[in-house]
């Protein structure tokens, strides 16, 4: 079997700490062949560490050489890069979220149409093993209809004080873009892709305006914090189900929390970890696994779908039109926060 050629745009913290070492890992199918950053030296440097042969200061220039790349830019520059990606014939695998804008993700999803590319996003909540157990409970309705989730995402004072995390302009957002995003990506995913038709939220930005205040995750400018710090929302569903959602890089709360929980007509599933709650034979019962199969690295199944994907064998688990409901939620929440209203999607 051929190996999938791999090129790098964006070579900052999380393609030298996520990407680049799990495409190693999967060597046996995929070849890393580039790289590109709008930092010259970094790129340089990347590519000497890893042992990549080719640096362009043009990630068009690139093109020729792979049959995919990863996208590790910020938010902003998502859909151009992977527009040109996908014209260009080459297959995309971008960061999420997948862009600054609803209309942006539809562009991207025209482009891959168009190209017959693939196009995936990598919200790799979906790989994990608690969450691949959970679907599958969901799909044997072990849990009957998912009417209720609760979803949580909350980080007591951690505030990313790397890189261009608090630049509104350039990421669009903060707390929510960034982190909430990946557990509306997972519930949506578990509630089955049911279409959101009217969303309620409030954006937050007040503790981290604070001065003094302690910040686990480094330094940051407190006094130009444009982007949001906490986040709620109400998300509701055409099939009647609905959502409550919460996340945060700075709440005054008791410490750091990553939980969904899902309310079904015949019982109930929670993450993380992983238990189902039911009721049976008169009794309320509720189970949890002493052992769940799968990598615990999330990464390396989720890069291995896009490869085989790329390459014909497997299914996208992550689809781009999926990935654009998210943007529309992340869209709606934003807007519900400005407006003090809520926003009813078409």
């Amino acid at each position: 079997m051929s190996k999938l050629r791999m090129g790098m745009i964006g070579v900052g913290g999380i393609a030298q700490s996520r990407h680049i070492p799990t495409f190693i890992k999967l060597s046996d199918t995929v070849s890393l062949e580039a790289v590109s950053d709008i930092n010259a030296s970094t790129a340089e440097t990347v590519a000497k560490e890893f042992d990549i042969p080719r640096v362009f200061s043009d990630y068009r220039d690139m093109f020729e050489h792979v049959d995919a790349v990863t996208i590790c830019t910020p938010n902003k520059f998502h859909s151009e890069i992977t527009i040109a990606a996908l014209q260009a014939g080459v297959h995309v695998f971008c960061e999420k979220p997948m862009a600054m804008t609803p209309e942006e993700c539809q562009a991207m999803i025209d482009a891959s149409k168009k190209s017959g590319k693939v196009l995936a996003i990598a919200y790799h909540y979906r790989f994990m093993k608690d969450s691949r157990a959970a679907k599958r409970f969901i799909d044997a309705n072990e849990i009957g209809e998912p009417i209720v989730a609760r979803a949580r995402a909350i980080r007591r004072r951690k505030v990313p004080g790397w890189g261009v995390f608090t630049n509104k302009e350039l990421q669009g957002g903060g707390s929510l873009i960034d982190y909430g995003c990946h557990f509306l990506d997972l519930s949506l995913w578990l509630l089955g892709s049911p279409k959101p038709v009217e969303v309620t939220g409030t954006a937050y930005n007040k503790l981290s305006r604070i001065p003094g205040e302690v910040n686990q995750w480094g330094d940051f400018d407190r006094e130009n914090f444009e982007v949001d710090d906490h986040v709620t929302a109400y998300i509701k569903f055409d099939n009647g189900a609905s959502m409550l959602f919460e996340t945060s890089w700075s709440a005054n709360v008791k410490g750091d929390e990553e939980s969904l929980s899902i309310s079904g007509e015949t019982g109930g599933i929670d993450l993380f970890p992983l238990h189902i709650n039911q009721m049976k034979h008169g009794m309320l019962l509720n189970s949890e696994a002493d052992w769940i199969p799968g990598e615990e690295d999330p990464s390396l199944p989720q890069a291995a779908n896009f490869i085989n994907s790329c390459l014909g064998l497997e299914e996208l688990i992550v689809k781009p039109e999926e990935a654009m409901t998210v943007s529309v939620i992340v869209d709606a929440i934003y807007k519900s926060s400005e407006t003090r209203q809520s926003i009813t999607l078409n």
